[in-house]
């Protein structure tokens, strides 16, 4: 296993390190700003040299069932979420003077327990409370406090230590879980998500309904698909396998894009939404999956962030609600071996600024819907918001992303508990609770 160097101090100002993109460090048109390696498939784009447009000719596929422990979604939502705005400790009264333009209040927060609320625009996860389908954690982070989105997140998506795996989380995770099928690990959007980078290959795809060779009319696909299928035939060769692992990937996603969503499932058009609905279709389809991600930016709520009756926050809970509950309705029975977590680089700082916002702090909000919960209440340890229990103005990083996470592998993924080293290397997990 590689060991990765230690990143060089972050020497810029502190306006600089503030303002740094929400989307900083997450690769643009399949480029990496940091130059590491990623071994991964790109649907139709493997050893064939595919390109990928509409209107998949009629691939046959043979692919294995959905493998007994089910699908972990992660959706990362890129700038640091107020995780004070979504998780309210509604009846602290050191949120209200900290934040006397924004904060919500506990009149206006949907009840989950005696301590905590949800921000009114999160009125989806509320029924899912009810039913035991969402729990939460807070002041979760990192055992490395950076403020600079581009550090934070690596160091999350590397499996949360500056010093650790030059490899993903995810992608450790997968080599310990063993085998799978060509569409077992999934990135929906514009690039493979950094906790999938290593040597497990994976697949990273804008849109369901975009995927197809792009060769002429139906019968010239067909008749390409043929001759690609007869001339990997019996080759062992690996470009021979990712071929074959392009053209089953072909085939598996034209039969998930033609299924609809449920009655019900209204999925918004805003992100995740989208994302959400394809990863749904692919759940429904059977097809193996194993990890998907999703990146959704917009977070970096510095300006504007707003309260109860609007502003940035409400408007992005809201999309992100409805996502949230359209991809549990239009499961329904699979969702019991589906979960999502939801998770951000950092929280914000608890006092609000001089532009109505927040800025970049340290303790996060982790939001987790689906099934194999264990619902009811909210998780983890919590000692308020008090000026002496602050870091220096920040929520502190209580609870462990990796002891998180690493619950997650090991129901949803199968991940055995002796190999948890791998996963996390230089840790030692201590469940939360947050599985069933």
């Amino acid at each position: 296993m590689t060991t990765a160097p230690a990143p060089p101090p972050d020497r810029r100002s502190r306006r600089e390190r503030r303002c740094d993109h929400p989307d900083h460090g997450v690769e643009r048109d399949g480029l990496d700003p940091r130059g590491r390696s990623r071994r991964r498939l790109l649907v139709g784009a493997g050893a064939a040299g595919l390109a990928l447009g509409t209107g998949l000719g009629g691939v046959r596929v043979s692919f294995a069932a959905q493998p007994s422990g089910g699908t972990l979604v992660v959706v990362f939502l890129r700038g640091g979420m107020d995780g004070l705005s979504a998780l309210v400790p509604a009846g602290d009264p050191h949120l209200a003077a900290a934040r006397p333009d924004i904060a919500v209040p506990q009149s206006a927060a949907l009840p989950l327990d005696r301590t905590w609320g949800l921000h009114p625009a999160l009125s989806s996860l509320h029924e899912l409370w009810r039913q035991g389908r969402f729990t939460a954690v807070p002041a979760v982070s990192t055992p490395d406090i950076s403020r600079s989105h581009f550090q934070a997140q690596d160091y999350l998506e590397r499996g949360g230590s500056a010093t650790g795996a030059s490899s993903g989380w995810l992608n450790r995770a997968l080599e310990a879980a063993g085998p799978g099928t060509p569409l077992q690990a999934l990135t929906v959007g514009k690039s493979t998500a950094r906790s999938l980078v290593g040597a497990r290959a994976t697949t990273s795809l804008r849109a369901l309904d975009a995927l197809t060779l792009r060769i002429g009319d139906d019968a010239r696909r067909e008749r390409a698909v043929r001759a690609l299928e007869a001339l990997h035939a019996g080759v062992d060769h690996p470009l021979a396998a990712d071929a074959a692992a392009a053209l089953e990937s072909l085939g598996a996603a034209r039969l998930a894009a033609a299924l609809a969503p449920e009655p019900g499932a209204d999925y918004p058009d805003d992100d995740p939404g989208p994302q959400l609905r394809d990863v749904a279709r692919l759940v429904k389809a059977d097809v193996g999956l194993r990890v998907a991600c999703v990146d959704v930016g917009g977070w970096d709520t510095h300006v504007g962030q707003g309260g109860v009756d609007g502003g940035t926050m409400a408007d992005r809970l809201g999309a992100l609600d409805r996502a949230l509950g359209a991809f549990v309705a239009d499961l329904g029975p699979a969702g019991d071996a589906v979960t999502v977590v939801v998770m951000t680089e950092f929280g914000r700082r608890v006092a609000q600024n001089a532009n109505r916002g927040t800025d970049h702090g340290h303790g996060a909000a982790v939001l987790l819907v689906g099934g194999g919960l264990a619902g009811g209440r909210v998780h983890g340890a919590w000692h308020g918001l008090a000026p002496d229990v602050l870091d220096d103005g920040d929520v502190p990083g209580w609870n462990d992303y990796r002891d998180l996470l690493a619950e997650l592998v090991t129901t949803r993924l199968g991940v055995p508990a002796g190999a948890l080293g791998d996963v996390f290397p230089g840790h030692r997990p201590q469940p939360l609770g947050v599985t069933a």
